[in-house]
């Protein structure tokens, strides 16, 4: 019988122990979609956790998974709908060896250094650009009324 490939659980283990993230774990025992929090590392973004979620193709490896953030997030690279602007998941950049963790530390480090050429909001982007301190007052502001609380370590 064929088995649809799925991100085996040497990969959830790695994600679990990495300290970027807390509490991986598969969503409604679907392996194909993973739930966490995220930790930012860097202001305005690490004063909250911020819960995501992964979902894998049902091609996967071939196919990149998907990472979409249900916390709301003041971000240029991330939409009212919580999709993430990821170039390591478009089909240009994917190679089927890529890790789950790898695309976690990618999205954790795109919430850490926003960057105004990977737009998904050319509105907050913009003020990134043109109004820097208006930009990381909105965003600190945004995380203190909608990011979880920041587990313990």
């Amino acid at each position: 019988a064929h088995t649809c490939p799925t991100p085996s659980p040497q990969e959830l283990e790695e994600a679990r122990r990495w300290e970027g993230a807390r509490d991986v774990r598969p969503l409604d025992g679907n392996v194909r979609r993973w739930g966490g929090l995220l930790l930012p590392n860097k202001p305005p973004y690490n004063t909250g956790a911020f819960r995501f979620e992964l979902t894998f193709s049902p091609n996967h490896p071939l196919e990149p998974p998907c990472a979409t953030l249900r916390t709301p997030i003041y971000h240029p690279s991330v939409d009212p709908k919580g999709r993430v602007c990821q170039p390591l998941t478009t089909q240009v950049h994917w190679e089927p060896t890529t890790r789950a963790i790898q695309v976690l530390q990618d999205l954790l480090l795109q919430l850490d250094s926003p960057d105004p050429q990977r737009v998904l909001r050319p509105d907050v982007a913009r003020e990134l650009q043109e109004h820097p301190e208006e930009f990381w007052r909105r965003a600190e502001e945004h995380t203190r009324l909608h990011a979880e609380p920041r587990p313990d370590p």
